[in-house]
């Protein structure tokens, strides 16, 4: 197909919030493609970065700076949906705070996927309802992902346990630039959750006595996806004792975001998320640009296991919507 192409073209739409994760995002497009002319009469404010992953078409938004939440994710997911009516499915790509527990050993720069678990559709909103006696009642409910992003992920991890994932090798392409690198981000520490950070940007005064011990990992296990619930909501969380008590409420979560749960009733998408943090006082910035390269690296292996006909084949969001 002759380049440029129209927008109706375009059957992906990979949403994120920060400009580490856009420069991830576009360092995973297997080739860019020129910019679409505008309509002078569209309202349309997002900027778009355009390409190609696998034979799919992919339309990529970041939310302006200094505009995170899930409103802001809301709005500017809507505004693509509408320019670009071709998008039968969307990914949510980013970094989140991760929470380890005994059930799931999270790591930093491990990988989070939504994936329906127990009650909960793979997101939920920790921080939607209304107050009443004795407590906080949860109301509302979200959508999955879509069917077609399910049966890709089971293919993925089918392929993980074959050992034929390519997940390193799109990591080692992210290591021709020296902000994504490993090296770059420093130790994996996690302390105890009543220990609060001493001060200061980095954790050098923070007393060693409070790290929790755990089992080295192997080399080549250096990074582990987990899947099931991500918890969003419009506040960052920076104190591990809230982050267990709420993971406990909601059954075991495996991270905390802030854009998703605007984004799942309106733009179904797969929700991948980077783990940079614990969500806890000893939080950096760090592990960011890492963790946002392997969100967005699993999202292209995401991508390869899905045909381009298939994808083709399905309903744009807009039809869905529509009824």
């Amino acid at each position: 197909m002759a380049l440029p192409l129209r927008r109706e073209n375009y059957t992906v739409g990979w949403v994120c919030a920060l400009p580490i994760e856009l420069a991830a995002a576009k360092a995973m497009l297997d080739e860019e493609h020129p910019d679409l002319e505008r309509d002078p009469a569209d309202n349309d404010e997002n900027l778009y970065s355009l390409g190609s992953i696998g034979g799919h078409n992919v339309v990529i938004v970041c939310l302006p700076a200094g505009r995170i939440g899930n409103s802001p994710a809301a709005a500017v997911a809507m505004q693509m949906r509408a320019s670009f009516k071709g998008i039968r499915f969307g990914l949510m790509v980013g970094i989140g705070g991760g929470v380890p527990s005994a059930e799931a050993d999270v790591r930093l720069g491990d990988v989070v996927v939504s994936q329906p678990h127990a009650t909960f559709p793979g997101v939920v909103q920790y921080d939607a309802g209304k107050a009443i006696p004795g407590g906080f009642e949860r109301t509302g409910s979200l959508n999955s992902p879509p069917h077609i992003l399910l049966a890709a992920i089971n293919t993925v991890q089918a392929n993980e346990a074959l050992g034929r994932s390519k997940l390193h090798e799109y990591i080692a392409e992210l290591g021709r630039y020296k902000k994504f690198q490993r090296s770059k981000t420093g130790p994996d520490v996690l302390f105890e959750a009543a220990y609060e950070h001493v001060g200061g940007q980095t954790c050098k005064t923070c007393s060693s006595d409070q790290h929790q011990d755990r089992e080295p990992r192997d080399e080549d296990e250096e990074v582990k996806t987990h899947y099931g619930t991500i918890a969003s909501g419009n506040q960052v969380i920076k104190d591990a004792v809230v982050r267990d008590k709420l993971s406990a409420e909601l059954g075991g979560v495996l991270c905390f975001e802030m854009e998703a749960a605007g984004l799942m009733n309106s733009f179904p998408c797969l929700v991948v998320r980077g783990v940079c943090d614990y969500a806890d006082s000893h939080k950096n910035n760090r592990w960011q640009a890492y963790a946002a390269g392997i969100a967005a690296a699993y999202a292209k292996e995401v991508l390869l296991v899905i045909p381009p006909e298939k994808v083709k084949a399905e309903k744009s969001i807009v039809d869905v919507l529509s009824g």
